[in-house]
């Protein structure tokens, strides 16, 4: 049996393993880059909790991983001050990373070490295969309120019959412009990658002798990291190139139409599009848009409430459409989106849990969308007046989120991570012009077909 001071000390461990992640990741201090971290690791066995258990008399304190992506924080924190002045309890919100990647491996590291600390975690919708055992099956206190949101998310955070993550918004890639710049040299929002290109190179070479010198075509996320992953499935997708790895496990990256894919937007870097964004994450390309920079860009749908902030500069400027498409392709935007779920690991299950089903809940993601444009999962929320009259767009965005692209990873499960990774490194590799197109699809399909061992993800 373990002394009362080797528990003390066990216990203090692992509070000070949590808290040193959150600051080194949060801050970039591990000084690794997106190409060349790993995130591996598994928890120590522990018995999931999976009723719904006896709540503990008086207020209880519930962590609760919050983003840090445009207004993230800020309306998580809101979110969660709302929950505990109904309830009683009390609410801590904790920053971390904007790079999903870092986020992954900042969640893979907290549970290997069991660390109890942090009770309700941000999933992104390609996770419940890599962290759903480490997960609550949250059936137990979600009293079907599953049953409200689109099917296809609910379908995506089953886990080994457990439903691992609620909802909490959903997310798809769009093209934002600039409708005083296609308005000015008269040109139609485009429809083809092919137009897309064109007009921004007509509209910037224009600005640029007009003396705006800073003004690019385009805007994308095109550092080494998951947001690589969504933009370039986008790309190949619009041209008939595939999912990278098929819904039968086949891997089928390595297509014509794929690398007709990549070697247009390689072409943009460096002419319609800055060097630059070879580095850029969300909030850098939005960034650049918003000082008037760019005259169109790739982002989800939360940049949308910020462009009409006070203080922006391309405030009543901006126009919101569905991803470009090739030539006789289709558009395509990949899925995005987080949801919430509670740790196995929580001391307060129970109390986590009434937190997750509040935050996703039908008053919640109403607040969210009216104040801040977070996208709802839940579909009748499409059609309320209040979210419409905050975001007209959202009327034409319904049939996008219900058509949206997947990323590969119910198929690949655990190995999806090791999956994009390769994918992201092999497509970064090609916008640098450090391979040829060609050749990297080749040597990526080789490298996934190593992953697959035996056939089988």
């Amino acid at each position: 049996m373990k002394s009362h001071a080797s528990l003390t000390t066990s216990a203090a461990i692992k509070t000070c393993v949590t808290l040193c992640l959150f600051t080194l990741l949060s801050t970039g201090a591990c000084g690794k880059s997106d190409k060349d971290k790993g995130t591996g690791g598994k928890p120590p066995e522990a018995t999931p909790v999976t009723t719904p258990v006896t709540t503990p008399a008086g207020p209880i304190e519930i962590t609760i991983a919050c983003g840090s992506v445009g207004h993230d924080y800020d309306t998580c924190k809101e979110g969660a001050e709302a929950w505990a002045k109904k309830t009683g309890h009390t609410a801590k919100p904790v920053g971390g990373p904007t790079s999903t990647t870092e986020v992954l491996a900042l969640s893979q590291q907290l549970l290997s070490a069991g660390a109890s600390d942090i009770d309700v975690l941000r999933i992104d919708v390609v996770w419940p295969g890599i962290l759903g055992s480490f997960l609550l099956d949250l059936k137990a206190y979600s009293k079907g309120a599953e049953k409200d949101h689109f099917e296809a998310i609910i379908a995506n955070n089953m886990f080994e019959g457990k439903l691992v993550g609620m909802p909490w918004y959903t997310d798809a890639g769009l093209l934002y412009y600039r409708k005083d710049l296609l308005e000015k040299y008269n040109e139609p929002v485009p429809t083809t990658w092919d137009q897309l290109t064109k007009t921004a190179k007509k509209i910037q070479d224009a600005e640029r002798k007009a003396g705006q010198k800073d003004l690019w075509g385009l805007v994308f996320q095109g550092k080494a990291y998951e947001g690589l992953t969504c933009n370039a499935l986008e790309w190949i997708a619009s041209y008939g190139g595939g999912n990278i790895v098929e819904p039968d496990g086949k891997i089928s990256i390595d297509n014509p139409q794929a690398l007709a894919a990549i070697t247009m937007a390689a072409s943009w870097v460096g002419d319609i599009a800055p060097p630059g964004v070879l580095g850029y994450e969300e909030e850098e390309s939005r960034g650049v848009f918003q000082n008037g920079n760019a005259v169109f860009m790739r982002n989800w749908p939360y940049a949308w409430a910020l462009f009409e902030g006070e203080g922006s500069l391309v405030k009543g400027k901006v126009g919101v459409v569905p991803l470009p498409k090739a030539e006789g392709g289709r558009n395509a935007a990949t899925m995005g989106g987080w949801n919430l779920a509670v740790s196995k690991f929580s001391k307060h299950p129970e109390v986590a849990a009434d937190l997750v089903m509040y935050l996703t809940g039908f008053e919640e993601q109403k607040r969210r969308a009216v104040k801040y444009s977070y996208q709802p999962t839940i579909p009748r929320l499409y059609e309320d007046k209040d979210v419409l009259a905050a975001n007209p767009f959202f009327a034409n965005l319904l049939a996008t989120f219900k058509n949206t692209v997947p990323r590969p990873s119910t198929v690949t499960g655990g190995k999806y991570n090791q999956v994009s990774s390769a994918f992201w490194n092999a497509i970064h590799a090609v916008l640098a012009k450090e391979k040829p197109a060609k050749d990297s699809l080749s040597e990526l399909a080789s490298n996934l077909d190593r992953l697959r061992k035996g056939g089988k993800w």
